[in-house]
């Protein structure tokens, strides 16, 4: 059985240093709610680093950044993982992450991380940069 994490306030890196270590550790693990974590700093700040990941490269080679919430949930992960090797790959394949909670995981028990919460002065959600960067949810 997978473990279901509701990533609501929870910061994004220190979220991600868990759930890459519990991957790394052979378990799977599905995210939920993953627009609703947060990533600390000036608004101004985050918008414009990740509008420069965004733009470097180009459109046929890459780096391709995501512009949905989910999809950066899960890319954070992957950096903290050795993704290139098989280990690696086989535990970034274990992770599932969603926009809010799916029909089949609706009523099932959910962990959230209680030392990733905290409540800065200074936050974006990841829903907000999702609309800034241009994703349609």
């Amino acid at each position: 059985m997978a473990a279901i994490i509701d990533a609501e306030g929870i910061i994004l890196g220190r979220l991600s240093t868990y759930i890459a270590k519990r991957l790394l550790q052979g378990e799977e693990i599905i995210v939920i709610n993953s627009e609703k974590a947060i990533i600390t700093g000036k608004k101004e700040t985050i918008k414009k680093r990740y509008k420069q990941k965004r733009e470097v490269g180009t459109y046929r080679k890459g780096p391709f950044f995501p512009r949905m919430p989910d999809r950066i949930v899960k890319r954070t992960v992957r950096g903290m993982i050795p993704y290139q090797t098989p280990h690696g790959r086989a535990a970034l394949k274990r992770l599932k992450c969603y926009i809010g909670v799916p029909k089949e995981l609706e009523g099932k028990k959910t962990e959230s991380i209680e030392e990733a919460k905290k409540q800065p002065a200074n936050y974006i959600t990841i829903e907000e940069l999702s609309k800034y960067l241009g994703a349609e949810f």
